[in-house]
């Protein structure tokens, strides 16, 4: 596919500085306080909320390489194009990139049953563990048909969506550190607190901020792109770590550790429940499935880009099946199914986790590429990328050592999966190359026949 046929796919100018900044907030907020929050003081014990901080520091490290490589190649392929830029178009760049779709895809999973668990608050069904899936997998539907809209309807509900769950989120926050007199009895080191477990929850607690790098997955829609993708990811990270550490707080103050661990699929609500009473528990509800509705939609937008970038490189194979329309309609297509598959098999802990060690995996690769290959070319700081390359192996080393003692299952299911995406790249790739030779041999006989 030429250039410029894939240019004509994507709609230029189509996303404003505000548009794509809700868009990486609603990806971000989706996900990140609803769904990870017990998860992530299970594992930190009284210290959640500085892991929820820490997580920031590693995001914030990370960023750089990220908004370096979108201010000198901007383009819907985001990630994938800035593989292929440093590892040239080969196993190395189609396998990372396969792995940040997947820990995408793997969000979109872990916030599609987060909205089933909220959901479920409401009603007495809560017990009913078949629920959870189900609301899951409509509301990844009602995604599929949203994405159908296009992206300028995506941009303003984004916007909208993002400034109701945002203000109703501060209002939970202030309300909860109003109730708890600013007395934080929970906070502290706990029996559960190690450096390790420490070092293990702020990986978790990334996932609550990768959502940053969606937006550069819109590199080619983004009005002035070279200006406005670096903003939109220091815009988007600032709200979100100020957002998370008023709800850690207000949750802290209202909480025990074990109660929140217990609770620890919808801790928010549970929180709200001093604050609010009853109300407390639709108000935060209502914010848990505004804010996964908008979060599972601008990342699916997002997602779906990017597999289609693969796509146009030839990075990784595509059918058809059939299905009208042009790539990015069948890659959403793709996308929506891999992660009800998700939704279905797997339950939020372990999602979670499967997404953390490929997002983390593929974050180190982006750093060593800058680092060994375009630091010149996009004049980036040596000292940024290999301080963010320590930084994760130090968290994901934590994090692989605490599942290794707790569920094996999570570590053999990544290893399994990422031994499937790389032999199954060199094997396409290599029948790729080997068709395009015999195409070329085949063109040259016809020409000397001729």
């Amino acid at each position: 596919m030429s250039d410029t046929q894939s240019s004509e796919q994507y709609e230029e100018n189509s996303l404003s500085l505000t548009g794509s900044v809700a868009m990486g907030t609603g990806v971000m907020i989706g996900a990140g306080i609803f769904a990870l929050t017990g998860q992530v003081a299970e594992q930190a014990g009284g210290l959640f909320p500085l892991a929820f901080l820490a997580a920031a520091v590693v995001a914030g490290l990370s960023a750089y390489s990220y908004v370096k490589m979108a201010e000198q190649y901007p383009s819907a392929g985001g990630i994938a194009m800035f593989l292929m830029k440093a590892y040239g178009k080969g196993v190395v760049t189609a396998g990372m990139a396969l792995l940040m779709y997947f820990s995408m895809v793997i969000n979109e999973s872990l916030v599609a049953r987060t909205f089933g668990t909220y959901t479920l608050q409401l009603f007495d069904a809560k017990d009913n563990q078949l629920l959870v899936p189900a609301l899951g997998v409509g509301l990844l539907v009602a995604a599929f048909i949203v994405n159908i809209l296009g992206n300028k309807f995506i941009g303003t509900f984004s916007t909208v969506t993002a400034v109701i769950k945002i203000a109703g989120i501060v209002i939970f926050a202030a309300a909860g550190l109003w109730v708890s007199g600013l007395t934080f009895d929970t906070l502290g080191v706990t029996e559960r607190t190690s450096a390790g477990s420490f070092l293990s929850a702020t990986a978790l607690a990334l996932l609550a901020y990768k959502g940053f790098t969606t937006i550069t997955n819109s590199g080619s829609e983004i009005k002035e792109p070279k200006k406005n993708i670096g903003r939109s990811i220091i815009i988007s990270l600032s709200v979100c770590v100020v957002v998370y550490l008023l709800v850690g707080l207000a949750v802290a103050g209202n909480l025990s550790v074990s109660e929140i661990i217990k609770h620890r699929d919808y801790a928010l609500a549970e929180a709200a429940r001093p604050a609010f009473g009853q109300w407390g528990i639709y108000f935060t509800v209502g914010l848990a499935i505004v804010a996964t509705i908008s979060g599972l939609i601008a990342s699916t937008f997002a997602v779906s880009r990017m597999l289609a970038m693969l796509s146009e490189m030839k990075l990784v194979p595509h059918k058809h099946f059939g299905m009208p329309g042009d790539i990015q309609k069948h890659t959403l297509v793709y996308t929506v199914v891999f992660a009800i598959t998700l939704t279905i098999l797997f339950d939020l802990s372990r999602i979670a986790s499967l997404g953390a060690i490929f997002y983390i995996i593929m974050d180190m690769a982006m750093h060593w590429g800058v680092l060994r290959h375009v630091r010149k070319e996009v004049d980036a700081n040596r000292c940024i990328p290999i301080t963010a390359i320590v930084l994760d192996t130090a968290i994901l080393g934590a994090f692989l050592w605490i599942k290794a003692t707790s569920d094996m299952l999570v570590i053999w299911v990544a290893l399994g999966g990422m031994v499937v995406i790389f032999a199954g790249e060199r094997w396409f790739l290599s029948w790729k190359a080997d068709e395009d030779s015999d195409k070329s041999d085949s063109h040259q006989s016809q020409h000397h026949a001729s």
